[in-house]
């Protein structure tokens, strides 16, 4: 053997994963061959002895995962707050004009260097699957060509898939369809669109058009930026899920952002439900950019512009998490933490009911993992599947979210990638000894 992990409490989502694992008093041991691949997924057996080579992590009964997956960020522009000069609204609108201006002075070196470090953080914090949206209204392609390198660089220990984002549009923007086509002939692996940033209500029915036609000739998914705006008459995602249901792209098309949904009214959202669990589209949710972009223009009462999680996830719609944007021009702040990301998401759409929490999880992990088109040989904790996980020092989905406790370990194919040791807190509290404290411990008095 190459590893195995004793003793853990292993993440199964139970919509995704069509076999549980063997456990034993909750526990199971996890053995990893020298291919890199799962061996065997075994009942715990604390009696016997590990084998003399290869690694052996004990558990301890914390929470062994799949990785998290992050199926919505953008690289390219990430880690250029402030650069050239602030979002001072804090608009949308206002971000992409910044961005523009950034664009005009990208270079591979710029852009490489920026997005490998981002990469490297949400290693670090377990994150192996990434969906990066790259900004392709740029006639150099400057960006899609250093992420294509990138792309290449960390396909050992991470895959990257890159969209084709067309962020000032392809109906409206000069050559906008060319560029699109030419990002996918030098390598995108899905195709995007922003349909209500075109000029017209008729161009971006187009740029959907556009959009699918080009995924269907190339095999390619479609993610499309999708009413992103409070605007309630903005309704492209019946016109995407319409598209999703009628070509050959059903259950490989999504819609992101998705904000204009909590402006919608009741008999037209009961509608959509319907449209849309038929579609088989996937939405994804960015709590971070939807809760601080959106409402901007609004008095009070102020939206908040998050989608309809909830109602969709009722409705049978395969709805997932997304961090978004890293200090960029639409958020200054963030680390690709993907149990922020759930942390917040679960606050804003208001999963907090006892069954709802581990859903949250689940939306950076296996629901997530659905929008990526990742199947059972890719991801999960399976016989025969990669040995890429996460062990969290937690006993459960709960704990981990609410306790934000990063990865004790990450492995990737059979090889650590990241390790965090414990760091405990020396308290000297009135009337005892100081002692280390793990001040976001289960409350051992809790019923």
């Amino acid at each position: 053997m190459r590893m195995i992990v004793r003793g853990a409490r292993l993440w199964t989502d139970q919509e995704t994963d069509r076999k549980q694992p063997v456990a034993r008093d909750g526990l199971s041991d996890v053995e990893v061959g020298e291919d890199g691949r799962i061996a065997r997924v075994l009942a715990h057996d604390d009696q016997k002895e590990p084998p003399a080579t290869g690694v052996l992590i004990e558990a301890h009964g914390s929470l062994l995962t799949a990785p998290f997956v992050e199926p919505h960020i953008h690289l390219d522009t990430a880690l250029t707050a402030g650069d050239p000069r602030p979002n001072t609204s804090g608009t949308l609108w206002e971000g992409i004009a910044c961005w523009s201006e950034r664009k005009a002075t990208l270079t591979r070196e710029d852009v490489v260097a920026r997005a490998t470090e981002v990469l490297r953080w949400q290693a670090a914090q377990g994150v192996l699957h990434v969906r990066t949206h790259c900004d392709i209204t740029d006639p150099s392609l400057t960006a899609l060509d250093a992420l294509l390198e990138v792309r290449d660089r960390v396909r050992d220990v991470m895959t990257l898939q890159i969209v084709a984002f067309p962020q000032e549009g392809v109906v409206s923007y000069p050559d906008g369809e060319a560029l699109l086509r030419a990002a996918v002939a030098r390598g995108a692996d899905v195709v995007g669109a922003i349909p209500h940033f075109e000029d017209t209500r008729e161009d971006g029915v187009a740029s959907l058009g556009i959009a699918f036609a080009v995924a269907e000739e190339h095999g390619l998914r479609v993610d499309a930026h999708c009413d992103e705006i409070d605007d309630e008459q903005s309704r492209f995602v019946e016109v995407l899920a319409a598209l999703a249901l009628r070509s050959g792209l059903r259950g490989r098309a999504t819609a992101s952002h998705t904000t204009a949904m909590g402006s919608y009214n009741g008999a037209y959202s009961f509608k959509l439900q319907r449209l849309l669990s038929r579609s088989g589209i996937n939405l994804v949710a960015n709590p971070f950019a939807n809760l601080t972009l959106q409402g901007r223009f609004d008095a009070y009462p102020k939206r908040r512009g998050l989608t309809q999680v909830k109602e969709m996830l009722a409705a049978g719609v395969n709805v997932a998490f997304g961090h978004d944007d890293v200090m960029d021009p639409w958020n200054a702040l963030g680390t690709g933490n993907p149990l922020q990301t759930a942390l917040v998401g679960l606050y804003a759409a208001q999963l907090t009911g006892a069954a709802e929490i581990p859903t949250a999880f689940s939306m950076v992990t296996h629901r997530a993992a659905r929008v990526l088109g990742l199947d059972g040989t890719e991801y999960g904790i399976t016989e025969g599947g990669p040995a890429s996980f996460v062990l969290l020092p937690a006993p459960s989905a709960e704990e981990a979210i609410r306790r934000q406790v990063r990865p004790r370990y990450v492995v990737s194919r059979g090889t650590v990638l990241a390790e965090t040791p414990p760091a405990p807190t020396r308290l000297s509290w009135p009337g005892e000894a100081p002692a280390d404290i793990d001040f976001a411990s289960t409350y051992a008095g809790a019923p």
